[in-house]
């Protein structure tokens, strides 16, 4: 027979739960085979990080879309001006050292870090400082292009796509 022994709140009226090391308090150990309710909630998480994650690539893919859309009705009204590329260079982490690439096309931006070739590819013209891509150069990996230019950065430092490429198209980059 278990005896009355104080509850955490203080009170004396809770049985021992008649097992040694466990506290009156404790959950009684679920039924075999069950999963317990900390396994259905991690499950529960998993599947709705699961479902957040593939919500956020969707929407990545339809920006992309978009503004891959927009790059090519920018390289059409280019060819129609006549604004000629010119060569596009990769430029180190901290910005001292620029290195060959065998891509064409006009940067986005006046730092020239983004740049979009004859081809409609979009790039992020950075790389780790490094002595072979001095003689070497660079070869760049295109990416998906985003519809804000530098979004999550500094004020100032984000633009639209549309209002980069219009300003390319002007000649003020």
């Amino acid at each position: 027979m278990s005896t009355p022994q104080p509850a955490p709140d203080g009170r004396a009226d809770r049985p021992a739960s008649g097992a040694p090391g466990v506290p009156p308090h404790a959950p009684a150990p679920s039924e075999p085979g069950t999963p317990d309710r900390a396994a259905q909630w991690r499950e529960q998480r998993r599947e709705a990080a699961r479902v957040h994650a593939d919500a956020l690539a969707a929407r990545q893919r339809a920006e992309s879309t978009r503004a891959r859309a927009i790059i090519a009705d920018f390289l059409a009204e280019a060819r129609a001006r006549g604004v000629a590329p010119g060569p596009l260079h990769v430029r180190s982490y901290d910005g001292r050292a620029r290195y060959r690439t065998p891509l064409q096309g006009w940067y986005l931006r006046r730092d020239e870090t983004v740049g979009v070739d004859t081809a409609g590819e979009f790039y992020v013209l950075t790389a780790p400082p490094s002595l072979t891509a001095r003689f070497r150069g660079v070869q760049p990996v295109p990416q998906d292009p985003p519809l804000v230019i530098g979004a999550g950065g500094k004020d100032g430092e984000s633009i639209d796509l549309p209002d980069a490429l219009a300003r390319v198209l002007a000649g003020e980059v």
